[in-house]
């Protein structure tokens, strides 16, 4: 069951919306009062406009002046293959500058990649140069901390650390394959 609470809620916003669309449809007559107005007024000076127009207020060298047509404009016949020749030698101007932008760029863009190529080249070089420092820092202290040992002993077991790292590398990879020397004897001397 609805409470009366909620019916007199329900009838309260009833009016409101009710007053609402009574002072809105009395906004609407008076728009369409002065909607009314300003057309009545329209049509007024519409018509004193024609007045106007058939009395003689402009004088007769106005009226002769807007319509008569203007001479002089054609193109004469003599002229015309002077503009195309001029026309033509636009033309070609235009594509010779666009030849010579499209040049330009393909300029720049090798120039571009020269630069980029030696950019790369030169990280490349410092990359390596770090890590022959590093393997050099890592020999002498190695050959230091451990008597006996000379840098060619050291060379020799970081040569067969990587070959053993690279095989590990080669065997797990799912799809390799790799083919060892008949007798595997003293690997440093079978690095190259």
């Amino acid at each position: 069951m609805v409470s009366a609470e909620v019916v007199h809620g329900f009838l309260n916003d009833l009016g409101k919306a009710k007053l609402k669309l009574e002072n809105s449809m009395k906004d609407l007559d008076v728009l369409r009062t002065e909607l009314k107005k300003v057309y009545s007024e329209l049509v007024l000076m519409n018509s004193h406009v024609k007045d106007l127009l058939k009395e003689d207020i402009f004088s007769k060298e106005v009226v002769d002046a807007v319509s008569h047509k203007l001479e002089g404009l054609e193109t004469r016949e003599d002229i015309i293959p002077s503009q195309n020749l001029v026309s033509a030698s636009r033309l070609r101007l235009a594509a010779t500058e666009k030849a010579k932008g499209e040049k330009i760029l393909q300029i720049k863009r090798a120039e571009g990649k020269a630069e980029s190529k030696y950019l790369s080249g030169l990280g490349i070089a410092r990359q390596h140069q770090a890590i022959v420092d590093g393997l050099r820092d890592n020999v002498i202290g190695f050959s230091v901390n451990v008597p006996g040992t000379n840098a060619k002993d050291v060379t020799d077991m970081v040569l067969v650390t990587q070959y053993f790292d690279t095989m590990k590398e080669i065997g797990a990879a799912s799809k390799s394959s790799a083919m060892f020397p008949g007798v595997v004897r003293n690997v440093a001397t079978q690095i190259p």
